[in-house]
């Protein structure tokens, strides 16, 4: 009977064994795949690229207004994070061909960084972007002068414009609406203007900008965004090789400052056709005027397209990445810039010198100087009037 009993309670002791091993080979299995599974996800470059702007580097006080960090994520796996500092887009995560992100829009770690800034980067321009000639205009027959921040003339908006103040943020789900008040005779510019800036993230890959504006005087307004992409990621290289397609049959002629003299110059036949597919380095070193008055392209096209229609206004492409940004706009031109200044004196996020040419800014826009330029589009904004625009930024990839 004894012995029975033995061998019954050493049967019942095995078996509680085999299932503590058992259990324990579950354990190991379980473990084994989570460290696959955080492999494969770690594989594809976000988190190295998603830690480069983190939230509590952006947490602080400027101007007794608080500034933050917000992030717009969508079911693509796309990510845009904006700081209302400026209502800055600080970092575009997106995947290239093979699937590895990076992080494609040229920005800094922290907010202190973008204090110091002085290229706009990723900033909201106001209250006029691009250059008003001898900081001065005219609007019913009074003239104002504007600060002067760039070689005796006014460049996107003065010494402090919307790129340096802190705006109102409330972020529902994938939009961050922003908004902000520019006193009367702000940097010089006539009435006080109510700005309203949303960002909406889409499962299109698209940041859709959507801006708004209304005045208590008459005023000039002229908005738009300064980011700076690099579609191989910031600091990889430079966008030379990169293939742009614009829209447009003009520029703007611009003078050794870059203000435009009044004429509309044909880009058929000259550096400034874009109209194909055509690498940004092409032609950017020939023997031509206007590209020497800019150091390279930093100019205005003048988009062919209907007044006020949301089109196509231009595309990039990374034959390297694969990754296509795509740019459309309500508005009549797009300033277009190749960091022809950058010279990598200032490191971005990456901990890489931002270095000459080693990203493009393309910024929807009326065109520059036109307060001065009775020829071109209208700026002015009256009371009763709302200032409206949309551009879109799409990116994709091309396999």
């Amino acid at each position: 009977m004894r012995n029975k009993i033995n061998v019954i309670f050493t049967l019942k002791f095995l078996n509680i064994s085999a299932m503590k091993h058992f259990l324990g080979l579950i354990t190991i299995a379980a473990v084994a795949l989570t460290a696959c599974n955080q492999a494969s996800k770690t594989d594809d470059g976000f988190l190295a690229v998603d830690t480069l702007a983190q939230q509590k580097n952006f947490q602080a006080e400027i101007d007794g207004k608080k500034t933050d960090l917000f992030t717009l994520k969508n079911d693509s796996g796309m990510v845009v994070k904006i700081t209302n500092y400026g209502a800055r887009i600080v970092s575009v995560l997106v995947k290239d061909k093979n699937g590895k992100y990076d992080d494609v829009n040229l920005g800094y770690a922290s907010i202190a960084e973008y204090q110091k800034d002085g290229m706009f980067l990723g900033a909201a321009i106001g209250r006029y972007g691009n250059r008003i000639g001898k900081a001065t205009f005219k609007l019913d027959g009074k003239e104002y002068k504007l600060a002067a921040n760039d070689h005796g003339n006014t460049l996107h908006g003065g010494v402090k414009g919307f790129d340096k103040v802190v705006w109102d943020a409330v972020q529902n789900g994938d939009t961050l609406n922003l908004s902000y008040t520019s006193p009367d005779m702000e940097e010089g510019f006539p009435g006080t203007l109510n700005v309203k800036l949303q960002y909406i993230l889409t499962n299109n890959n698209e940041i859709v900008m959507n801006y708004e504006a209304v005045t208590d005087k008459n005023t000039v307004v002229n908005l738009t965004n300064h980011a700076y992409y690099n579609l191989s990621g910031e600091g990889n290289g430079d966008i030379l090789g990169n293939l742009l397609q614009v829209n447009a049959a003009q520029t703007t002629e611009v003078d050794t400052l870059l203000i435009p003299t009044g004429k509309l110059a044909d880009v058929a036949g000259t550096p400034f056709d874009f109209n194909t597919p055509t690498a940004i380095g092409a032609r950017i070193g020939e023997d031509n005027q206007q590209l020497k008055c800019g150091g390279g392209y930093d100019h205005n096209w003048v988009l062919t397209k209907k007044e006020g229609e949301l089109s196509l206004a231009l595309r990039l492409t990374d034959t390297i990445s694969g990754r296509c940004l795509e740019i459309f706009t309500t508005e009549p031109a797009i300033q277009i810039y190749v960091g022809n200044f950058m010279n990598g004196t200032v490191k971005g996020k990456t901990g890489k010198p931002l270095n000459y040419r080693s990203a493009i800014a393309m910024e929807p826009q009326h065109f520059p100087d036109s307060p001065n330029k009775p020829n071109f589009p209208s700026t002015v904004l009256k009371p009763g009037q709302t200032y409206k625009q949309t551009s879109i930024v799409k990116f994709s990839v091309v396999k």
